[in-house]
C-alpha cells in the first residue's frame, strides 16, 4: 500500500477547517496487524519489521481483540521529545544487518511508532471517512489500550498516537520550542488517497538559515558546494541543489563556470565570492546540511560575513515565547573549542525529555555564572527573582519562594539565566521524607577516580546481596554517585540514615586504606570520601543531566554498571556528547522510577533496626 503523501507550502492555512499535527523526521510506514501477522511497510512498500523488533514486541504484548484486522498510518522515529526525531538515528538503525546489533539497540535505545491516522479497524476499511472521525476512532482505541498521547521518549510503550492542535500558532510554537522538523496541515473533512500527493495535507518545515559562500560545482550532478570562513580558513558545511529555479540555476551555472579558479574530473573551483542564503533542517554531525534548499542571493554581502560562528547561532532557533539573550556568550572553553549559551540551550532542550523528570516538583537550588565558567564569578539562587516570569510556579517553604521546573520553558528560562547547575533535595516540594537515597563517593582528587569505580562495584555487590536495585551516575566533577530509588512517604531520613550508616561502617572497615567517612580533609589522607551525610534532611544533590560549571563542561551522566570499570573517563561525559550518547545507548536511568525497592528495604531496615536494639 503507497501511502498519502502532504504539499509542501511556504506557509499552512489558517482556519477551522483545518488541524495541525507535527510531522516527525522519520520513515513513513503503514502498520498492519492481524491475527496472526504484523507488517511494518516502508513508504516504498519494503518490509521493515525485522528492523525493529521491539516495536514487533510491544504490539505482541497488547490486547487488540475486537480491533483486528487494524491499519495504522504513522512515522517510525526515533524520539528526542515530544516534537522531535532524530532522522540520523533512525536511519542508522534501519541499515543495521547484523541481529545482535538489532537486539542490543532494540532493548537500549528503542524506536517507537507514531501513528497519526487510522486505515482500518475491525477488519472496516475507514480511509473514505472524514480526517476527524477517523481521528476520534483512533483516540478510543488507543484510550482504552493506554496508547500515550502526545508521544514521549520516557513513555515504556513503543506505539504512541499523535498530538492534534485546532490552533496553528500553538502547533508551531511547540515545534520550534522542541526543534521539530515542522507541522503538516490536514483538513478536517478529508478522505485519505492511498498512494495520492494531495493538498488535503500541508506540511510546512522549520527551517534555519546559513548564509555562505559557494566553493565549487559538480560537473555531473549539479550540485553547488557550500563552505563558511572558519578562523581564515574555509570550512565546508554541505552542498545543495534544491530551490532555484531553472532560469537561476542556469545563471549560477554559468557564473561558477566562467569564474573558475580551477577544475578537475568531478569539479569546477571557484574562490569565494558568490554568497547566497540556504534554508536546512538541522546539521549532521559531520556539520553536513540536513535537506539544504536555496533561499536567496546575497548580493550585498561580503563572503567575509559567512563565518562559522553565524553559522553556529542560525542552527538554533527558538519561539518568541522564550526570550533568549546574548546568544554568542562564551560559557565554557574546552580543549580550544568554545561553547556558548545558544549552544548550552539547546543541550537543555535535547536532553529535556530525560531531564525534566528529576527536576519535576523539586525545590532547586541553582548555581548562575553570569560570565560563564570562564569566570570564577559564581553566586546561589533559591528564591525566585523579581523578573522572573509569570509562568515559572513556585513553592514557599521556610519564607524562600523556591523555583520549581516542570517543563521546557522554565528550563529554557533558567538556561538563559546562565543555571549552570541544578541541585535538589531528596524528596519533592511539601513532603517530608526522602524518594531516594543518593550515596556521594567523592575520591580526594581527578587522580583518583579509581577509587570511586572501586567504591561503586562493593556497593553494587552489597545492593545486589540486598535485593536492592540501585543505580550509578557520574557527578560531572570528580567522582561518582550511587542513586537507591525509595517508595514515596514510606520511610524517614532517621531509618535512611540507620541504613547509610550501616554501608559506610562496612566499607571502611573492609577498605580502610581506600575509603573513609572522615569530614575533615586533613584527616582522610588522600583516602575516597563516602560522603553519606551528604544524604539528610536539608542537603541537595546535583541532578542527573544537570552540567557543571567545571573547565571541560562535565555533566552529571547517567551509566550503566557495566560502564564502571577502569577504563571509564569523567571528561568523556560532557554537554557535547550526552545528547549523542543518549541517542545511542538510551538513558540509564529509564527504569528509576519504575523500581520498588520498598520490601527490600524495609527488610534490611528491620534487621538493622533490630541488631541495633540487641546492642
Amino acid at each position: 500500500m503507497k501511502p498519502m503523501l502532504p504539499t509542501y507550502y511556504p506557509e499552512a492555512p489558517n482556519s477551522k477547517d483545518w488541524r495541525y499535527e507535527v510531522k516527525y523526521d522519520g520513515f513513513r510506514a503503514i502498520l498492519t496487524i492481524d491475527s496472526d501477522t504484523i507488517s511494518i511497510s516502508s513508504r516504498n512498500e519494503k518490509e521493515l519489521s525485522p528492523q525493529f523488533p521491539e516495536i514487533i514486541a510491544y504490539i505482541k504484548d497488547l490486547d487488540l481483540e475486537g480491533y483486528l484486522p487494524l491499519q495504522l498510518d504513522g512515522e517510525l522515529v526515533w524520539l528526542t521529545n515530544q516534537a522531535k526525531a532524530d532522522f540520523f538515528q533512525i536511519q542508522w538503525r534501519g541499515r543495521l544487518g547484523k541481529q545482535s546489533l538489532i537486539s542490543e539497540n532494540a532493548r537500549f535505545s528503542p524506536c517507537r511508532f507514531i501513528a497519526f491516522d487510522l486505515l482500518r479497524i475491525s477488519g472496516k476499511d475507514v480511509a473514505d471517512k472524514p480526517m476527524v472521525e477517523r481521528r476520534e476512532l483512533m483516540l478510543n482505541m488507543g484510550e482504552k489500550l493506554g496508547i500515550p498521547m502526545p508521544p514521549d521518549p520516557n513513555d515504556k510503550a513503543l506505539i504512541q498516537l499523535i498530538e492534534s492542535f485546532d490552533v496553528l500558532d500553538i502547533a508551531l510554537n511547540k515545534v520550534t520550542l522542541l526543534d521539530g522538523e515542522g507541522i503538516v496541515a490536514k483538513e478536517i473533512r478529508g478522505a485519505w488517497q492511498e498512494g495520492r500527493r494531495t493538498t488535503s495535507w500541508i506540511k510546512v518545515k522549520n527551517w534555519k538559515t546559513v548564509s555562505c559562500f559557494i566553493t565549487a560545482l559538480h560537473k555531473e550532478n549539479g550540485y553547488v558546494s557550500l563552505a563558511v570562513f572558519k578562523e581564515g580558513a574555509v570550512t565546508k558545511i554541505g552542498s545543495v541543489k534544491n530551490g532555484l529555479s531553472a532560469r537561476d540555476k542556469s545563471i549560477l551555472h554559468q557564473l561558477i563556470k566562467q569564474n573558475a579558479s580551477d577544475e578537475d574530473a568531478q569539479f569546477f573551483y571557484i574562490h569565494p565570492s558568490i554568497c547566497i542564503e540556504v534554508q536546512f533542517l538541522h546539521v549532521y554531525e559531520e556539520n553536513e546540511l540536513r535537506e539544504p534548499q536555496f533561499s536567496q542571493w546575497l548580493l550585498q554581502t561580503s563572503p567575509d560575513e559567512c563565518t562559522w560562528e553565524k553559522f553556529v547561532l542560525g542552527q538554533y532557533t527558538f519561539p518568541d515565547t522564550v526570550q533568549i539573550t546574548s546568544r554568542d556568550k562564551p560559557l565554557w572553553k574546552t580543549e580550544g573549542k568554545q561553547v556558548v549559551k545558544v549552544e548550552y540551550l539547546h543541550y537543555l532542550r535535547e536532553v529535556s525529555a530525560f531531564f525534566l523528570p528529576f527536576l519535576k516538583d523539586k525545590l532547586l537550588t541553582t548555581i548562575r555564572y553570569p560570565h560563564g565558567t570562564l569566570d570564577k564569578e559564581r553566586f546561589f539562587q533559591k528564591n525566585k527573582p523579581d523578573y522572573a516570569p509569570d509562568f515559572i510556579k513556585t513553592f514557599m517553604d521556610e519564607d524562600i519562594e523556591y523555583m520549581l521546573c516542570n517543563d521546557i520553558e522554565t528550563l529554557l528560562w533558567f538556561g538563559n539565566q546562565l543555571a549552570l547547575e541544578f541541585h535538589a533535595p531528596f524528596q519533592k516540594a511539601g513532603k517530608t521524607r526522602p524518594d531516594e537515597i543518593v550515596l556521594d563517593l567523592d575520591p580526594p582528587s581527578i587522580e583518583y577516580f579509581s577509587f570511586a569505580v572501586k567504591a561503586a562495584q562493593e556497593i553494587k555487590k552489597v545492593m545486589e546481596s540486598l535485593r536492592i536495585k540501585a543505580f550509578v551516575k557520574t557527578s560531572g566533577n570528580k567522582g561518582l554517585q550511587i542513586h537507591i530509588p525509595l517508595p514515596e512517604d514510606r520511610f524517614t531520613y532517621q531509618e535512611t540514615r540507620i541504613f547509610t550508616d550501616f554501608l559506610g561502617d562496612y566499607l571502611t572497615s573492609s577498605n580502610p586504606n581506600d575509603f573513609t567517612t572522615e569530614r575533615m580533609k586533613i584527616n582522610r589522607h588522600n583516602r575516597l570520601y563516602l560522603d553519606f551525610v551528604q544524604h539528610s534532611e536539608g542537603k541537595t544533590i546535583i541532578l542527573p543531566y544537570s552540567p557543571r560549571g567545571n573547565s571541560f563542561a562535565g555533566v552529571a551522566t547517567p551509566l550503566f554498571w557495566e560502564e564502571v570499570n577502569e577504563s571509564l573517563q569523567l571528561k568523556d561525559f560532557t554537554i557535547e556528547t550526552i545528547p549523542n550518547r543518549i541517542k545511542r545507548d538510551g538513558c540509564a536511568f529509564m527504569d528509576y522510577r519504575l523500581v520498588d525497592n520498598g520490601p527490600a528495604f524495609l527488610e534490611v531496615l528491620s534487621f538493622l533496626k533490630q541488631k541495633k536494639t540487641n546492642n
